[in-house]
This record gives structure tokens, sequence and C-alpha cells, in this order.
């Protein structure tokens, strides 16, 4: 009986693969025809190296299966490079890919043409997006917004530990009311700790 590998990736672990594999399985039953699953969960299509991808090819240059099948060309790759070096040593041990959405099989010449089109326009359009992100990120520094994590402290609560240390609480008490850590209190400003060191060891901070 013909076997067929089944693919599916999601980027995120909020994703589920679900629906591709829904697919996927519903084209091997039609197919008459043995699915066997390989999967990436979690993981960015921009990556050559993938767990359930490494296994896949593995198992193709063994032999394991007759034809590839995922449900869309970005799915497996990213870029025309990685696209067209996965097809080039599938073709070379003989096996089909397929793209269920897209109508590819590169089986038959005309599938062969589209899979290189689709895939230079997935791969245009991922460095659109990356170019319009890095536009819209140095807009909006430019504008002053902050990326990255949001500070534990506001400006305001920095400004009233530092007056609270000075005014002779332990480190330790205003890092508990802060609920951070003693060091992130102490690292407010230069030498805060100096003056207050017989207070910090007296208290055991």
């Amino acid at each position: 009986m013909k076997k067929i590998a089944l693919y599916a990736r999601v980027s995120t672990s909020e994703q589920n693969l679900d629906a591709q594999l829904h697919a996927l399985r519903e084209y091997a039953v039609r197919r008459n025809a043995v699915g066997i699953e390989y999967l990436d969960h979690g993981v960015s299509g921009a990556r050559d190296r993938r767990p359930g991808l490494d296994r896949l090819m593995a198992e193709a240059r063994r032999h394991a299966f007759n034809v590839l099948a995922c449900t869309k060309l970005d799915r497996l790759a990213r870029s025309v490079r990685h696209l067209t070096a996965l097809a080039a040593e599938l073709e070379a041990l003989g096996i089909d890919f397929v793209v269920l959405d897209q109508d590819i099989n590169t089986a038959t010449p005309a599938g062969k043409l589209l899979f290189h089109v689709l895939g230079s326009i997935a791969e245009f359009e991922r460095d659109l997006i990356r170019e319009r992100t890095g536009d819209g990120r140095k807009r909006a520094m430019a504008k002053g917004v902050k990326f990255g994590r949001k500070p534990k402290l506001s400006d305001y609560q920095r400004a009233e530990a530092i007056k609270r240390r000075a005014a002779g609480e332990t480190l330790s008490e205003i890092a508990k009311s802060y609920a951070v850590d003693v060091s992130m209190i102490s690292r407010l400003a230069p030498g805060f700790r100096a003056p207050f060191d017989g207070d910090a060891a007296a208290s055991g901070v």
C-alpha cells in the first residue's frame, strides 16, 4: 500500500494542528494510502531545522513513503531557497510533493512550475512584512514608544522608593511592599546602598 508523509506545522504553542491534520488525513484516505504524520508544534517555518521535518527527511532518505503532503507551502518552508532544496532532494529520492490548498503536485510539469512561483511569492510577502514591521517600529520609537518588557516599577514608584530608603526604611521592607527583589531596589541609583550599609546589615539585608 502507498505511504504518504503528512506534514503539519504551527508557529506558536497557542495554535493547534487540528485543521491541517483533518485535511491531510482525508487526503490519505482518498488515496487509499497509509498516512505517516510528522508534526512541528510552535516552530517557525523560517527555521530550516525542525524536529518533525528533520525526522521526515531522515525517513524520506530511507524511502519510508512515496509522497509528501502538506496543506500550504509555508507550512513546509518560508524561503524559496529552502523550498527548492527540499523539492530537489525529494525529486532525487523519487518522492512526489503535494500541497493541498494550492493544488500543487510536483509529479506534473504544471505542478513544478506553480511550486516555484508560489514559493517566490511567499518569500516576497515575508520580506515585505519584515520591512513594514521594522519601519513601524522605527516610527513608534521616534515618537517615544518603548519596546521590550514592561518595567516592574513605575517612575513614580522608583522615586518614592529612593525617598523611603533615604528616610531610613530597609531595602527588604521597600522591596516587599512593591513585590520585587531587594537587588532591584539597591540598583535604583549609584551608591544607593553605601550611606545605609549599617542599617542594611542590621536588618539582615
